[in-house]
């Protein structure tokens, strides 16, 4: 309540929790009632947790006619209260996430997902030390067909990428500046911002944090506020995997090291290469590889983005300082020594994505499971096992993976298999263009 009282301007609040899918989920709440809300929690189906990207009921899901559709307790999380700055009126956001009456987590809710392998951490006396790059395009979806808005410095429209291109992010300084503006208030670190590969594409990175929860929160947020920001300014901005055929599509890049409680880091032997333990942690992370495909790329236009040369790996192999690598080991002082994870889409639940590449780098450590060798080169020319290459292929590799069900709750794992089975069966229907209007906003 104390940020409410600092903020007496905000006058309703809005109460959130992430789907599966990544899509936030709630309700409109007049302020006056927040009280009620901190203390008691609020009600939703828990159904609503495991809708398809429509919005729509997984069909003979357990969760609906089955057990008559009944409520979970959404409580907030130990965020508390953020500001909404791309909405036009002061409003407050209120982060839930779901348990049962008797006080339970409930097992279906992405976050609890995250939790559960934290405290893995936890219980090994590890601390992961979590960051991630997120890759959006600005578009101007105002016509039949996508392209990137106009400057609103100069009124001209850029035809073509223009990688680390200063005049590209200054064509949208204002954009830039009132969006940096509102992740300070949001509490979001948002560091260093480049022009990508395609039109109106961009990164940012947020920092490092020792808190895989807290980083996952604030890789939702972001999307969030990047996309309402970017409707303030009268364009969209997307995270969809390949809202265009013929320029590369946005990834979600993941590094993490993990530390000792005592701050070491355990990935770190004083030289390049690491220790048996970074090793370990790489070779879990390819053994889940295939399982955990759909996790990375979850939507059917995920798929378009995988395609060999297009700066998004397709192949199950590792090396170092090499970006065609599914798995990269950046180089840096030892002290740093960290996994950059590659595969994930900008389309992704973070919670979910964060959660699996966690908890298979833990399982790898705990096996002491050694990886093939490091390779050198271009990896799409390497004689690689290959991530399944559509989606079909994905899900049966996700319902067939023991990896998943050492990391994920078998609950879960059946919802978010129903929904996308649902959505598997459903987009045949679609036209690209429909897909494309489905996908833009959306993810």
């Amino acid at each position: 309540m104390e940020w409410l009282r600092e903020h007496p301007e905000v006058k309703t609040i809005r109460v959130a929790a992430a789907d599966l899918n990544g899509v936030a989920r709630g309700k409109r709440v007049p302020a006056r009632f927040a009280d009620k809300l901190l203390t008691e929690g609020t009600k939703f189906p828990y159904s609503v947790l495991n809708l398809d990207i429509w919005g729509e009921d997984i069909e003979d899901s357990p969760l609906v006619f089955e057990t008559g559709d009944p409520d979970g307790i959404l409580l907030p999380t130990e965020r508390g209260f953020l500001p909404m700055p791309w909405l036009d009126a002061p409003t407050g956001l209120l982060p839930l996430w779901m348990f049962h009456a008797d006080g339970r987590p409930y097992e279906g809710d992405p976050r609890q997902a995250l939790a559960r392998v934290a405290e893995r951490y936890e219980a090994a006396g590890l601390v992961p030390v979590v960051a991630t790059e997120l890759e959006f395009f600005l578009i101007d979806d105002s016509g039949r067909t996508l392209r990137v808005p106009p400057s609103p410095r100069s009124g001209k429209r850029r035809t073509g990428g223009e990688v680390l291109s200063l005049r590209a992010l200054d064509a949208f300084d204002q954009f830039f500046s009132t969006l940096y503006e509102a992740c300070e208030t949001m509490d979001i670190p948002a560091d260093t911002a480049i022009s990508e590969a395609g039109p109106g594409q961009f990164e940012i990175n947020l920092m490092h944090q020792p808190d895989p929860l807290k980083a996952a929160d604030d890789t939702w947020f972001f999307k969030m506020l990047v996309k309402g920001i970017a409707r303030s300014y009268g364009f969209a901005a997307s995270f969809m995997a390949k809202p265009y055929e013929a320029w590369s599509g946005n990834g979600m890049h993941m590094h993490f090291s993990v530390l000792t409680k005592d701050g070491r880091n355990i990935f770190d032997d004083g030289g390049e290469l690491g220790t048996d333990k970074l090793r370990h942690a790489v070779g879990g992370c390819l053994r889940a590889m295939p399982g955990s495909t759909l996790l990375f790329a979850p939507h059917e236009n995920s798929y378009d983005r995988l395609v060999p040369n297009a700066h998004a790996p397709t192949g199950i192999g590792w090396a170092y300082e090499n970006r065609t690598a599914a798995i990269r080991i950046p180089s840096s002082s030892p002290k740093a020594r960290r996994i950059e994870h590659r595969v994930a889409g900008g389309d992704v639940n973070p919670y979910l994505t964060i959660a699996a590449i966690l908890g298979a780098a833990l399982d790898g450590i705990e096996d002491e499971l050694e990886p093939p060798a490091a390779f050198k080169g271009n990896a799409y020319d390497q004689n690689l096992a290959q991530l399944p290459g559509d989606w079909g292929a994905a899900i049966e590799a996700f319902a067939d993976c023991p990896e998943m069900r050492r990391i994920f709750p078998q609950h879960l794992i059946d919802n978010y298999l129903m929904t996308k089975r649902q959505e598997l069966h459903y987009m045949a229907e679609l036209t690209d263009e429909e897909t494309v209007e489905l996908y833009l906003d959306t993810v």
